[in-house]
């Protein structure tokens, strides 16, 4: 049940600003697309306008090829999970989940056996008669998975599932997600502004800013080749320099071979250089000093350690190390370094997308 999306634009008030622009795309069968972007670059309103619950201005949806634009919500057999749940308090975890068949009007000896089947896949059979007040947010949005399951939907829409959840809980419901959706393989989108949870939940990521796509694709192919220096930065953290090109300083003259011919005879750009790709070294006597930085920061984070360097040319970079590099190097705050390059991406400095 393959959902494609084409040139689809949302206005909230006349004259304004569209909240989407022109967005197309296609979430594969069976698969989990990811609309990866920061806050306000128009996720919800893209999920919100496939499930119907937003009316375009213009465009098409179309859900196992059927064109849905003009479907009523209720035809369009999605299932909808929210980012704050949205149970019904005062019901029983049982009921939460058959709401939706009981508004179907399935018999009741249908609705205790799906019911009992969820119950089994969210991995909560013993819970059935609790109330949402007495779970953990984990369970809360279990719970949520299956109710938007319930009703045997041909798409589900899960809008930042993670997002009132804390780290460790975050991490657990990633992949217990994986292995819910390895068992129902249903095609399913997530919205998120999270990359960590785009890139460990989903095969494919629409990257949207402002309201429009900037790219789609793997997320291995979205992190190792950016089509823009904008989603470059958004995706995996790095260094962006922007200078001449032709100019004498560590960064470009380390990077002159990455440079793209387009791009030579004095043209300003932005080098992109990730905190892993940079690597700390002991500066000797024949290392020149257009090389050289200052450490301002170290910071241990687990077995890496993050440094803040100030190169020779005043632009600060922030490089991740493993521990035991630094270690064995026995590098200190205040002390210079040989900043080098290891992989880097160049592009022109208008990035507008």
């Amino acid at each position: 049940m393959s959902v494609v999306v084409q040139g689809l634009t949302k206005h909230f008030s006349p004259g304004s600003a569209p909240a989407i622009s022109e967005v197309s795309f296609e979430a594969p069968t069976g698969g989990i697309t990811a609309l990866l972007g920061p806050s306000g670059a128009g996720k919800s309103t893209v999920l919100r306008a496939i499930a119907g619950l937003e009316i375009v201005d213009k465009g098409s949806i179309a859900i196992d090829a059927r064109d849905c634009s003009k479907v009523r919500v209720q035809d369009r057999n999605v299932g909808f999970v929210f980012q704050n749940y949205a149970l019904f308090e005062h019901m029983t975890i049982a009921d939460n989940i058959g709401f939706g068949l009981r508004v179907r009007k399935r018999k009741r000896s249908q609705i205790e056996a799906r019911v009992s089947e969820l119950l089994d896949l969210i991995q909560l059979p013993d819970l059935r008669r609790r109330f949402p007040g007495e779970l953990s947010g984990g369970q809360r949005q279990r719970v949520a998975f299956a109710r938007a399951l319930a009703v045997e939907p041909k798409v589900l829409l899960l809008d930042e599932p993670f997002g009132a959840l804390d780290v460790k809980v975050r991490i657990e419901l990633r992949e217990w997600l994986h292995r819910l959706h390895d068992e129902i393989k249903i095609t399913t989108l997530l919205v998120t502004h999270d990359q960590i949870d785009a890139f460990e939940v989903a095969e494919h990521v629409v990257v949207l800013f402002e309201g429009k796509v900037a790219q789609v694709g793997a997320p291995h192919d979205i992190y190792d080749q950016p089509a823009t220096a904008r989603v470059a930065q958004f995706i995996g953290g790095a260094n962006m320099l922007t200078s001449e090109v032709q100019a004498e300083h560590a960064a470009v003259a380390s990077l002159r071979v990455g440079v793209p011919a387009g791009v030579l005879n004095g043209d300003r750009v932005q080098v992109l250089v990730r905190p892993h790709d940079l690597r700390l070294t002991r500066p000797n006597q024949d290392t020149p000093d257009l090389n050289l930085g200052e450490v301002l920061h170290l910071r241990r984070v687990g077995g890496y350690v993050k440094a803040t360097v100030r190169l020779a040319n005043g632009q600060h970079v922030s490089v991740e190390c493993p521990k035991s590099e630094i270690d064995a190097l026995g590098i200190i705050q205040g002390e210079s370094v040989l900043v080098n390059v290891r992989e880097a991406k160049v592009f022109a400095e208008d990035y507008s997308i």
